[in-house]
């Protein structure tokens, strides 16, 4: 990191993250008390208040709303004393892993919420594997103080046990649930306390020296006082220190305790992003490194996003500026198509709103509506043919098949289904033989956000009805092997909506059997998202 050039000052005080978690551990509050203390939102509770504004930003579809869950990840811009914050929403939902991973390639670190009383779930093991495979710095979030959580070492141990990495406490809870008042703060020696009068007041915050400091005893109970002086003195002896370099690495994580719904600890967690988070980082490319210093724009598309305003039929690809200064209205290259493209419309998600962008730096997301020209996976850069690596497509583990209840719509509902398949929002394969499509993605719920999407913005009412196949796997190898095997196999195979060859199996022993009497030809259960 040291040898790396210092970056142009807009670049460096970007700060561009993600918030993982499992459902109901609080992403969402959180999420709004960002936008607050970044002045993005002037009131929180918006994204559950009643009657209009109850469509918060983040949350755009009505099932989100029916069924309560983040299904569409969106990005906000918002700034906070020196910085730029980039808060990419993952969906929070364990059906929705392939998008969640698509946002994870997209970030340069992530904040891991846990529930104070739950500790860490299946789900947040899943989204922290996830951000293992690319070595992303995680920050910790201890969420929910203020109700009865568990002993905070336990906390902790589970952290460190369960994700195998260190955990140095950034902060430590003064008492917990109704006698929670609020953290020591270990890295700036500060008294943090909680105001319970007012949730979207930030309390003070009092310096002092130490913990024998006697300030302390004006605000905190005797005996609450004797345990944090002996709790801090375990843990300076047991947990590591916070160290910068291995937090930038991905070996240890600073943890904060605190409570989003009282706006408690969130400021301090903002300031821990600002202070140690990572700058813009190095992308890879098939060709070459990009690093975010480079004169010349380049970005990817890491998530497209379709019909986001009803009232238009638009999509919006959501690109990761990985260099350069860009600014509206510039014609970019577009690899795949090897054609120009003038960007004249881009946009930023502040908060609530849809804003142009006239300007954007290396580190920021812009969306970029478009009318299905940009796909996953898309590079745009200055004219230099870049293929970025790493954001793979899953061979998807459920499979049904779909038919419009109307048989007049097909032709509509062919173009729906490429339309959803190009936004990544599942796989849609048309078989070789026969009529209608087959539909594969990762979680159940997928089908029912897919059906009630496909009925609300194409007005075609669907079925999904089982399939006889179980799974899909890419099909590649020489030309010739791929042709007898196509020969041979024709109830088999299917297209994906690029044209590439796809082989659908109903048991495990397919799949040996085609490696093992083709040779030449490989089953495979990702495809890289590239041009």
């Amino acid at each position: 990191m040291s040898n790396r050039p210092a970056l142009p000052p807009e670049i460096a005080r970007r700060r561009t993250f993600a918030i993982i978690s499992h459902p109901d551990a609080g992403k969402t509050t959180l999420t709004e008390k960002f936008l607050l203390f970044g002045g993005a939102i002037q009131m929180a509770g918006q994204v559950r208040a009643k009657g209009e504004a109850r469509r918060t930003r983040s949350d755009f579809m009505k099932l989100e709303q029916d069924r309560g869950i983040s299904v569409s990840a969106s990005a906000m811009s918002f700034e906070y004393r020196d910085f730029r914050y980039n808060l990419v929403d993952t969906p929070g939902h364990s059906d929705f892993s392939e998008d969640t991973y698509r946002t994870l390639t997209a970030v340069d670190a992530a904040i891991m919420v846990i529930d104070g009383a739950k500790g860490v779930e299946s789900q947040t093991r899943k989204l922290f594997e996830v951000c293992r495979l690319r070595d992303l710095p995680i920050l910790t979030f201890c969420n929910k103080m203020d109700r009865e959580s568990r002993d905070t070492f336990e906390i902790i141990d589970e952290i460190q046990e369960n994700l195998a990495i260190d955990v140095a406490p950034a902060s430590w809870p003064i008492g917990m649930g109704r006698e929670f008042l609020g953290c020591y703060d270990m890295l700036h020696d500060r008294l943090e306390l909680m105001d319970r009068a007012d949730r979207n007041k930030v309390a003070e915050s009092i310096k002092i020296s130490g913990l024998d400091d006697p300030k302390l005893a004006e605000h905190v109970p005797a005996d609450m006082l004797e345990k944090l002086r002996e709790e801090v003195e375990m843990a300076r002896e047991l947990l590591p220190a916070f160290d910068r370099q291995s937090f930038l690495e991905g070996h240890l994580t600073p943890i904060w305790f605190g409570s989003a719904i009282n706006s408690f600890g969130v400021k301090e967690l903002m300031d821990g992003i600002g202070e140690f988070g990572p700058e813009p980082e190095v992308f890879k490319t098939a060709e070459r490194d990009v690093a975010p210093e480079e004169k010349k724009v380049s970005g990817f598309v890491f998530k497209v996003q379709a019909n986001m305003d009803p009232k238009h039929r638009d999509r919006v690809a959501f690109v990761r500026l990985v260099s350069g200064h860009f600014t509206r209205g510039q014609k970019l290259f577009h690899v795949r198509s090897k054609k120009p493209m003038a960007v004249s419309n881009p946009v930023l998600f502040l908060a609530a709103d849809r804003e142009l962008a006239e300007e954007a730096w290396g580190g920021d997301i812009i969306g970029i509506p478009n009318h299905g020209q940009l796909r996953i996976g898309d590079a745009l850069t200055e004219g230099e043919s870049l293929r970025f690596t790493g954001i793979p497509s899953f061979a998807p583990e459920l499979l049904q098949s779909v038919r419009a209840t109307d048989p007049m719509k097909g032709k509509h509902l062919e173009k729906a289904l490429m339309q959803f398949a190009e936004e990544g929002a599942a796989k849609v394969f048309k078989p070789a033989i026969g009529s209608g499509f087959i539909v594969g993605v990762v979680g159940a719920l997928q089908f029912d956000v897919l059906a009630s999407r496909i009925e609300l913005e194409y007005g075609i009412p669907v079925r999904f009805e089982t399939s006889q196949f179980t799974s899909a796997r890419w099909v590649q190898g020489d030309k010739a092997a791929v042709e007898k095997l196509l020969n041979a196999n024709k109830q088999h195979i299917s297209y994906d909506h690029d044209g590439d060859v796809v082989f659908l199996t109903r048991l495990q022993w397919d799949i040996d059997r085609v490696e093992r009497d083709y040779e030449g030809v490989t089953l495979s259960a990702t495809k890289e998202m590239m041009q």
